[in-house]
């Protein structure tokens, strides 16, 4: 085991996703964007109208700054933040999709490449290369988004993985596809939505009501297919998952959901008003502002896809804590809950200092934050204040007493959305010693 990130009024899962869900704006964006460049190029070169390149220009500048930066930044911010939070998490991963992520990586570069010599060739190349150069942008772009679908879907719905452990099975497993279709078409109602800013700073305000009635028709269409997708994605979540969003469980989910629906049916609004009825009202203020919707919803919606893996990282394997939890046969790994209850989870702590390793009255409290560090900041705060303050969860349980606690962590496995508390009696009792003094006045 690694050490652990403990993260101040946040846990480390939160920090993930808040990082994750910012990326999904220039990611999605550089991938959807693409297509309606090319769409509105076209459109300029078939009908002869040069005034349409000035929003192309515009637009590229805008993918190149907003998706090459700040998306490349808040990317190599995933790769950090998941890597400290859940290093076997990502280890695990790594070790079953490293060529996947290796090709990803090579579309990626392609990415970088072509931008830069599309932004930089407009009107300084033929049509025909200069269209080439977008198609292959578009193409890496989208070829990235279908890897990195796989791998996601996968950490939710592993599928005949569970069983074979094959790359594929894994890869394309059931939520798939469903997930590449929302994606895709979600993709497009983001680069609308970007595209209605820009169509709101151009001088020629025909181009610009134009390009705000084609870019409204195109974002909506997007939403409006992306929300199908999203649905057909729903019916395809495993029982347990279904059980979790819609029967109550973890309630929160499902108001999750509808915010997500909320923010999709504001955006779809702003679309069809002020950009397929109302172009001339069109203006970036307002279509700022409904990018922040946007953004709540894509915060909503990637809230509940990882609320719906609880309590595992790569569901039915590993979990949230990073113990695997199921035997995998076909590469030759056994679940680690058995020999870690009764060989201790701090025989696997090799950064611990001697003094540490064996329980004692005087370190017993000490002890027990490690634990409960590993085991449960994960997904809690260790704060009063906090996102799912333990604490305050402990407090609405009433529980003071240090082997009460203890006895409580014995019986997390009775609930479907909690890891199984690992370790010896001795070490449940420690951390049952720490968490007493996160709910007494005096500790």
């Amino acid at each position: 085991m690694y050490p652990i990130w403990v993260v101040p009024y946040l846990s480390s899962a939160l920090v993930i996703g808040l990082i994750a869900s910012f990326h999904i704006l220039p990611s999605h964006l550089a991938v959807g964007a693409f297509w309606f460049n090319i769409y509105i190029e076209r459109k300029a070169y078939r009908e002869g109208r040069p005034e349409l390149l000035s929003f192309i220009k515009r637009y590229t500048l805008l993918i190149l700054i907003f998706c090459f930066v700040f998306g490349s930044l808040s990317g190599v911010g995933i790769w950090y933040s998941a890597t400290v939070s859940s290093p076997r998490g990502i280890s695990a991963l790594i070790h079953n999709y490293v060529w996947g992520w290796a090709t990803e990586w090579v579309f990626f570069f392609i990415e970088v490449a072509t931008i830069y010599a599309y932004y930089y060739t407009l009107g300084k190349v033929d049509e025909r290369t200069h269209l080439r150069l977008g198609y292959l942008y578009a193409l890496s772009a989208w070829i990235s988004m279908i890897i990195i679908t796989g791998i996601l879907g996968f950490m939710l719905t592993p599928g005949k993985w569970l069983e074979t452990g094959g790359f594929f099975d894994g890869f394309f497993n059931p939520t798939y596809w469903p997930q590449l279709g929302a994606r895709t078409f979600f993709m497009f109602g983001i680069a609308g939505l970007y595209a209605l800013i820009i169509a709101a700073t151009l001088k020629e305000r025909e181009v610009a009501r134009e390009v705000a009635r084609l870019a409204g028709a195109w974002g909506l269409g997007g939403l409006l297919l992306g929300g199908l997708c999203g649905y057909w994605w729903l019916k395809k979540l495993p029982s347990e998952a279904q059980d979790l969003l819609f029967g109550g469980t973890l309630p929160y989910l499902a108001i999750l959901l509808k915010v997500a629906a909320i923010c999709g049916g504001i955006v779809g609004l702003y679309f069809l008003v002020f950009g397929l009825a109302l172009p001339r009202l069109n203006n970036v203020p307002l279509a700022i502002l409904t990018l922040m919707v946007l953004f709540l919803g894509i915060l909503s919606g990637e809230g509940i896809r990882e609320g719906l893996r609880r309590p595992y990282v790569i569901n039915g394997f590993m979990y949230a804590h990073q113990v695997v939890g199921a035997d995998l046969p076909a590469k030759g790994i056994k679940s680690e809950i058995e020999p870690l209850n009764e060989k201790g989870y701090l025989a696997r702590l090799g950064y611990l200092p001697p003094n540490l390793r064996t329980i004692t009255e005087k370190n017993r409290v000490m002890v027990g934050r490690i634990l409960v560090a590993h085991e449960c900041a994960n997904c809690h705060a260790l704060s009063p204040k906090g996102l799912r303050s333990l604490p305050r969860l402990l407090e609405g349980l009433g529980m003071e007493d240090p082997e009460d606690l203890a006895g409580f962590l014995e019986g997390l496995d009775g609930y479907s959305f909690m890891p199984p508390f690992v370790g010896t009696e001795e070490e449940r009792l420690a951390a049952g010693a720490y968490l007493s003094t996160l709910v007494k006045k005096n500790p």
